[in-house]
């Protein structure tokens, strides 16, 4: 294929190299303190508190360390450079998401190939599309990005928020948008939060108090839903759910006939009571749907006063009931679309509901009419993943995105009335996905617990042991992990390399048992799941442990940092991003005071901590062990799982690591946690990641 880096290595080439790792990295100093804490008991030291005030002076020095050695290991690699322009030609390609029609504009998002962020277009009838928003002039760098966006009914008011540096703390800004026109004033010091309008008044949003100075954790459990009336300062607005309740995570909708607003509240990740409220009388008090945290429930759609409500009540794989809002308690619920073996995520468009299931994390979807009469299966381009199928209630088309690991996202245009659909926008991409195939194969985890994986390569591929692979996984969340093509991986592909994503416990794509299976006192399964998928990989001659890669980021980063300490052995290349590397504090920072749902904490008692002490990736760092060549990314703006989970990691593994494989850590500066990162930071991350991989892989020329 023209213009194609292909490895073709002769494996003598390889035998006689030890790559890299022939020579000792000398690190950057690291100092050790005397902090000890005492849990049940136990006494764990913890020499590298002072990484965890990011930013100290001291901290931003070590930092700055760490980075040059870092890239100059990078820089030294021959075929660095190589990568990244070939990242450069991939990505160069148009791309467009899904239209939605607001008021007499049709709006959708386009990237003209290397763009660092989206750019919002609109268009009315058959006119010109003309620029609406466009982010990449938020900031000179394109670190600041767009996140929630919504208009009102009629379309012309919009609210949108923007992170700067990769921040999950956001700013608010609201536009005519007929003049584009900035109105009132920008809110700030908003976090996780969707934003719901009240007829063309003003908006509702969520956060908490921000936290000031080095504050950690200050009051990260009080979300808070707010009501923004246009014309008025941020000081002025009202609490309107929260202000006597402690909740960790509220957000506030407002139907689409504006006759309610709809209240998630939750104290974790999973699990949420829900409340309703009739907005045409201002004196209307919240009525409770639900009011404990056993289960997860959002209203889908309203038709007058019956509410349509996703649950997974008694159904682990979600279904929709119906029910009457005057009268909404779970006994008066009435079953619209059953549960079924597997899991469901509806959506609604054109007065239809479009029921998606995840059959083996494959999508499949059927279309019901509100009275949850069977209308007809949807065909779909092929076996993948889909997403959208959303529309408002009088549109005469709903759009949705196609795709899989070989198949760039494609936007279709489906009729609702006959199930046809035909491509509204088809990418243009310098990768030939027929070159290539993914299967779909099922493995035993250590219990016998039965896991699909899809592997992806190319066609003809030799399975003699010694491909390089890469095996990626997430495993928490209820987050399944459904085919999608990117570009990174496509060059993977195209590389010779293979691509691995098994559908490890703790994520969704079985349902709620399937995620409680990988948390808290289950989380083991998780990594042994994962650990089984790479003997799989190994056992049937894909690849070998020379030449495995095993990479993930967040609850991910978590799950590499797990399998790397417990079976070190098992791959040549670890490569974990943004992970949550110290178990025993993670709640004790911003974000992670959430996720004690999943994780449990090391405080909650002693069966706990010693639990989650086993598989701890900063306290199970032993001293002589030979861990694989290892590149830890972060960024130095990370909110959610803020950068010493990272730094203290990376300097346990430094001062204990035995032999000469690198152990480096890559600072992203002026980023966060992964969201609206610009593509010109993205394609110099994964040149990295990849002549990272395949240099340890001994590969020492790309031909």
């Amino acid at each position: 294929m023209k213009n194609q880096i292909i490895i073709i290595i002769l494996m003598a080439t390889i035998i006689s190299c030890n790559g890299p790792a022939d020579k000792k990295i000398t690190y950057p100093a690291t100092k050790k303190g005397d902090v000890i804490d005492t849990y049940f008991g136990k006494k764990v030291p913890d020499p590298y508190r002072w990484l965890e005030d990011d930013r100290s002076e001291e901290t931003a020095a070590w930092v700055k360390e760490q980075n040059k050695v870092t890239f100059d290991y990078l820089r030294a690699i021959p075929y660095r450079d190589q990568l990244k322009s070939r990242l450069e030609k991939m990505w160069n390609y148009e791309k467009f998401t899904a239209p939605q029609k607001e008021g007499a504009y049709t709006y959708f998002s386009r990237n003209d190939g290397l763009q660092n962020q989206y750019v919002i277009y609109r268009q009315k009838n058959n006119e010109e599309p003309e620029v609406f928003l466009d982010p990449n002039k938020f900031s000179a760098d394109g670190t600041t990005s767009l996140g929630e966006i919504e208009f009102t009914k009629d379309g012309s008011k919009v609210a949108y928020s923007i992170s700067e540096g990769g921040s999950d703390w956001r700013k608010v800004i609201v536009l005519d948008a007929e003049t584009k026109q900035i109105l009132g004033d920008t809110l700030k010091d908003i976090k996780f939060s969707g934003l719901a309008w009240q007829s063309n008044d003003g908006f509702y949003y969520s956060s908490y108090d921000k936290p000031k100075g080095s504050e950690l954790s200050a009051k990260t459990d009080h979300h808070k839903l707010y009501y923004h009336k246009l014309g008025t300062k941020q000081s002025e607005d009202k609490v309107v759910f929260g202000s006597d309740i402690i909740r960790r995570y509220v957000e506030g909708t407002v139907t689409e006939d504006g006759r309610y607003l709809i209240v998630t509240a939750a104290i974790s990740t999973t699990g949420n009571e829900l409340y309703i409220k009739d907005l045409r009388n201002p004196a209307n008090k919240f009525t409770a749907v639900v009011s404990n945290f056993d289960n997860d429930n959002y209203v889908l759609d309203n038709d007058g006063s019956k509410l349509f409500i996703v649950t997974n009540l008694n159904a682990p794989n979600k279904k929709v009931i119906t029910v009457d809002a005057e009268n909404p308690e779970v006994k008066n619920w009435v079953d619209l679309i059953p549960e079924t073996d597997n899991v469901l995520e509806p959506a609604t468009g054109s007065g239809y509901i479009f029921a998606h299931y995840m059959t083996d994390a494959i999508s499949k979807v059927k279309q019901y009419d509100r009275n949850g009469v069977l209308v007809r299966d949807i065909v779909l381009p092929g076996i993948g993943t889909v997403s959208g199928l959303t529309a408002k209630r009088d549109d005469k088309e709903v759009y949705y995105s196609f795709t899989n690991y070989i198949t760039p996202a494609t936007i279709y245009k489906l009729d609702p009335k006959t199930g046809n659909s035909e491509i509204w926008k088809k990418p243009v991409v310098a990768f030939n996905g027929d070159d290539f195939e993914s299967t779909q194969v099922f493995y035993n985890s250590k219990d016998g617990t039965r896991i699909p994986m899809i592997i992806t390569f190319r066609k003809g591929t030799q399975l003699n042991g010694k491909n390089p692979t890469i095996l990626y996984g997430y495993g928490g969340f209820n987050i399944s992990e459904t085919p999608a093509f990117s570009i990174p991986v496509a060059l993977w592909l195209e590389l010779g390399g293979i691509y691995a994503v098994p559908n490890i416990r703790g994520g969704g794509e079985y349902g709620e048992k399937w995620h409680l299976a990988g948390t808290k006192m289950n989380k083991q399964n998780v990594f042994d799941d994962f650990i089984a998928a790479g003997e799989y990989l190994i056992n049937k001659k894909y690849t070998s442990s020379d030449f495995l890669a095993i990479r993930g980021g967040s609850n991910g980063g978590l799950l590499v940092g797990a399998v790397m300490t417990q079976r070190p052995d098992l791959m040549k290349v670890a490569l974990p991003a943004v992970g949550v590397m110290d178990m025993l504090r993670y709640h004790k920072f911003t974000a992670g005071a959430g996720w004690a749902y999943d994780y449990g904490t090391s405080e909650d008692s002693k069966e706990m901590f010693d639990y989650i002490y086993k598989y701890s990736p900063v306290q199970n760092v032993r001293e002589g062990v030979r861990y694989p060549a290892t590149l830890i990314l972060t960024g130095d703006h990370d909110d959610r799982v803020v950068p010493a989970h990272s730094f203290k990691f990376a300097a346990q593994l430094q001062a204990k690591q035995a032999g000469n494989n690198p152990i480096l850590i890559r600072i992203e500066t002026n980023a966060g946690h992964g969201a609206g990162t610009p593509v010109s930071k993205s394609i110099e991350q994964y040149a990295d990641i990849f002549s990272f991989t395949l240099y340890n892989m001994g590969i020492k020329k790309l031909k």
